[in-house]
Parts: C-alpha cells; structure tokens; sequence
C-alpha cells in the first residue's frame, strides 16, 4: 500500500528520467510527522553523492506544529538509504556521462517513508518543444479519429 506525499511536478518536462529507483530515508520524529500530514515538498530539491552516500538536498519538510523545541530544520540534508551496489552504479553514471539524480516522489510504503529517485538528463529548450509538439499533433490525431467514428 502506498501513500503519496508529493511529486516534483516538472520532472518529466524538464528531465529525460532513464531509471527510477526507491531509497529509505533516514528522518527524525518530527518530520515523520509532518510528512503524515503531507507538509512536504520536492520541487527544488536534487540527490546528491558524497563519500559514497546519497543525501536528499534542498528538501523541505515543514516544521510540526506540536514539537517545540525539537523541531527539525525544514530544509536540512537527509541521508537516503541504498544498496552499496546501487550507489557504486550512481556513481559511475554520474560521472562519467553527466546525469544527475533527482527525487520524483515522496510517499509511505508499508509505513516507512521513501523517496522515488531518478537518473536523469537534462532536457535542452528546443526538446521541451519537440515533446509540446508531439503531444498537440497526438491530441489532433484523437479528434480527428473520434470526430471520424
């Protein structure tokens, strides 16, 4: 059963995503809180290596209401949890042909917080308009076909 957090809504407008892949992430009690009642988001934020760990960066988990003094820091590092043979496979692929990692969702899976990261490379303008053009030409073709029938 999963449970939605937040998406990063530009993600497949402006990257091409070429893998997916889930990882854990290591949270503190009160952004797991915030995190249930949905005050997240992913929108500016990247996964980033760093001795041969992967940190969600510029991830914004709002401050719960009821926890006082200990509070989290809403846009603190969090460490994400893979498998050291994935993250040697990131690492490779991040260097060498210049992709970059990025979160396209949040969510709860059997009560346990992950984040759905993507290899991914970014898209030049003229790409997002070859895709803006297809997706118009399909649309045309799908009228025309129910106009036609």
């Amino acid at each position: 059963m999963e449970k939605v957090i937040c998406t990063h809504p530009r993600a497949r407008r402006d990257y091409d995503i070429e893998e997916k892949f889930e990882a854990g992430i290591v949270l503190k009690g009160s952004e797991v809180k915030s995190l249930r009642a949905n005050q997240a988001s992913i929108k500016e934020s990247f996964a980033m290596l760093r001795d041969e760990e992967v940190f969600l960066v510029n991830s914004y988990v709002a401050p719960y209401e009821a926890a006082n003094i200990f509070n989290h820091d809403p846009r603190r590092e969090r460490k994400l949890l893979l498998n050291k043979r994935e993250i040697n496979w990131l690492i490779g692929k991040t260097q060498i042909r210049g992709f970059t990692l990025i979160p396209t969702k949040m969510y709860f899976k059997n009560s346990r917080a992950k984040v759905e990261i993507a290899l991914a490379k970014g898209k030049k303008h003229h790409d997002k308009r070859d895709d803006i053009k297809k997706r118009e030409a399909d649309r045309e073709m799908e009228r025309a076909m129910k106009r036609r029938n």
